[in-house]
């Protein structure tokens, strides 16, 4: 059996279902999944936090552009999915000068004393902190709700979503693309490649031009704090010299190593070796010692070398879209890359400056 549809979109993440839902608003739009659930890889694996001061100057102004909805969601849920947790960037001695990449072009920072920054964090240990950087505006994201809004949006919109249905063929016949999978045949003149680790994957199926997409391997794990000890009002804190980063969940600790090795696109596991080189850092920071893991996990971040999303009509291919390379700030800017997703795609004047544009565009690689 053979579907017809106007947009086609490959992947169900948050990249893929976001910009779906917009353009089911013009158009009839279906996404196709490979797992047997949306969101299973990098959108169900994040740690959830909205950070204005994150990435390089492309990403910040996207983050700009995606806080309003964020902070108020109409349409996608009923409330915000934001709530206020604030960033600790601590410096050990000697050692202060690796704030100063975190302080560029940043704005909204204050500094903060080590004697500040443990009371903020009462279990650093006070030997290994000088001084620290703050971010009072940063955020943690109800992830769940804003993709499951998304999705709800999407399917109120007349979108359709179809589940265990990898691309096994890819073609241009007669203007249209046409992808075979299991789940039957389904033609669009326009496909989106929002497949996340997968997106160069689906190119080279499609014919198409790569982007050098490197997905890289992110680990993190939950804690048990100490007993008695209240972690709900700390913000996130990170190491500047010895990374990784902790932030409160649940009345315990998420912690990650801050891992990025380059890896094949796949169902990301855990390395244990990297995963204990990181509590060992995080370890060093504080003041008792890390005795169990309760659960840990892995998910892919995928970059190309600018370490901007590309995001625009292929120029080597009618009709292909990339929707891609969102590194580890998909989450976070998903209103802004949806929206410039549909204005792109729908002939509208886009939104972000035009300077921006520019800079997602994978025309930029040519």
């Amino acid at each position: 059996m053979t579907q017809h549809c106007d947009f086609l979109v490959i992947g169900g993440g948050i990249a893929g279902i976001s910009a779906a839902s917009q353009l089911a608003e013009h158009a009839k739009t279906i996404v196709l999944e490979m797992e047997e659930v949306i969101g299973h890889h990098s959108t169900g694996r994040s740690a959830a936090i909205f950070i204005r001061n994150y990435g390089n100057a492309v990403i910040r102004a996207l983050n700009a552009a995606s806080e309003p909805t964020l902070m108020n969601p109409q349409g996608i849920c009923d409330s915000t999915v934001l709530s206020l947790r604030g960033l600790l960037m601590l410096a050990e001695e000697g050692k202060e000068d690796q704030l100063e990449t975190f302080e560029e072009d940043a704005v909204g920072l204050e500094t903060r004393s080590a004697e500040q920054a443990l009371e903020m964090v009462p279990i650093l240990d006070p030997d290994k902190v000088s001084s620290a950087l703050y971010e009072p505006n940063a955020f943690d994201i109800d992830v769940d709700r804003l993709f499951q809004g998304y999705a709800r949006l999407l399917k109120s919109r007349g979108g359709e979503i179809v589940l265990s249905a990898p691309a096994t063929t890819i073609e241009r016949v007669n203007d249209l693309w046409q992808v075979t999978t299991p789940k039957g045949v389904f033609t669009a003149p326009v496909l989106i490649n929002a497949a996340g680790a997968w997106a160069d994957k689906i190119a080279e199926l499609a014919g198409v031009a790569t982007i050098g997409l490197t997905p890289k391997r992110r680990t993190a794990a939950i804690l048990p704090l100490p007993e008695g000890v209240d972690s709900s009002n700390w913000p996130l804190f990170e190491g500047a010299a010895e990374p990784f980063y902790a932030k409160p969940e649940a009345g315990k600790l998420l912690v990650s190593p801050v891992d990025a090795d380059p890896v094949e696109p796949h169902d990301a596991f855990v390395d244990d070796m990297v995963l204990a080189e990181g509590l060992y850092r995080f370890e060093n920071a504080v003041n008792f010692p890390v005795t169990r893991v309760e659960h840990s996990w892995a998910g892919l971040r995928s970059f190309v070398d600018d370490r901007s999303p590309v995001v625009g009509f292929a120029p080597d291919a009618d009709g292909f879209f990339w929707l891609a390379a969102q590194g580890g700030y998909g989450i976070q800017t998903s209103p802004a890359l949806s929206r410039l997703t549909a204005d792109l795609c729908l002939n509208r004047p886009p939104e972000l400056p035009e300077e921006i544009v520019a800079a997602l565009s994978p025309h930029r690689f040519t």
